[in-house]
């Protein structure tokens, strides 16, 4: 990230707390983001659920029901909504605004503000992922991840993932509307290669090989497996890893303060 030319002050102790405080307060102000982020997911299985079909077991998907496939799905859906629709218009509202400038010059560092930011939306996302889970396993029976430490893996990269694309769509975004209009253009094929209209697993060979390569596309895969109670493929992993690495990179190059 650029660096401003002027010294920092000594950051003081407890400031990080003191700004994730404030922000989480911020943050609970905000029914719209809070619903989208807490709600809609679980809301949508249950709508998904309630088509009959859904709920019988079918034989090209190895004896699942597709309500079972769309429980990961929903849950990416979380991280996508709160890293990609609800988080970077927040972080280029304070750099357009200037407090990010401002707060250079105090104590309290524009980092603490970004990383409670960064620590809030996954907060809200894992919340919600944990809302999906409890409704689809005890309204649509909905068995809980078999492979529960590879579920817990995949479930923390995609997070990552998510969180990096948001912090990168946040770093291009000059202002408040752009960051908005390219989050908008990121979020549709986002939803798309997670499997929110049409899981990944049951896409055309060719279709399911270009979306493993994107990262939430490798993630449904990996979170489908380790639902079944399989490891998660190193592949899938690794994709999603690497997708997470390159654009925490890309943020930090491109994001700038003010």
């Amino acid at each position: 990230m650029t660096a401003l030319t002027h010294a920092h002050p000594t950051a003081v102790k407890g400031s990080a707390t003191a700004v994730l405080k404030a922000e989480a307060r911020l943050f609970l102000r905000e029914p719209g983001a809070l619903f989208w982020i807490l709600a809609f997911p679980t809301v949508l299985l249950c709508i998904l659920g309630s088509v009959p079909s859904f709920r019988e077991p079918q034989a090209d998907l190895n004896g699942l029901r597709v309500v079972d496939l769309y429980v990961p799905i929903v849950i990416l859906l979380a991280m996508i909504v709160s890293g990609i629709q609800s988080m970077p218009p927040v972080l280029t509202g304070y750099r357009e605004r200037g407090i990010l400038r401002r707060m250079s010059t105090t104590p309290m560092r524009p980092g603490a503000l970004i990383g409670a930011q960064i620590a809030l939306h996954g907060a809200a996302a894992t919340l919600s992922a944990a809302l999906a889970l409890a409704v689809g396993r005890i309204v649509f029976d909905v068995a809980l991840p078999r492979q529960l430490l590879g579920y817990l893996v995949a479930f923390a990269l995609a997070t990552l993932a998510t969180l990096a694309v948001g912090g990168t769509v946040s770093a291009v975004g000059r202002t408040t509307k752009i960051t908005q209009a390219v989050g908008s253009l990121v979020f549709f094929p986002a939803m798309f290669t997670a499997g929110l209209w049409m899981p990944v697993a049951t896409m055309p060979d060719v279709l399911r090989h270009i979306v493993n390569l994107t990262p939430f596309g490798a993630a449904a895969q990996a979170l489908d497996a380790a639902a079944a109670g399989d490891w998660p493929s190193w592949t899938h992993l690794g994709v999603t890893a690497l997708w997470a690495v390159a654009l925490i990179a890309a943020a930090r190059r491109w994001f700038k303060w003010e």
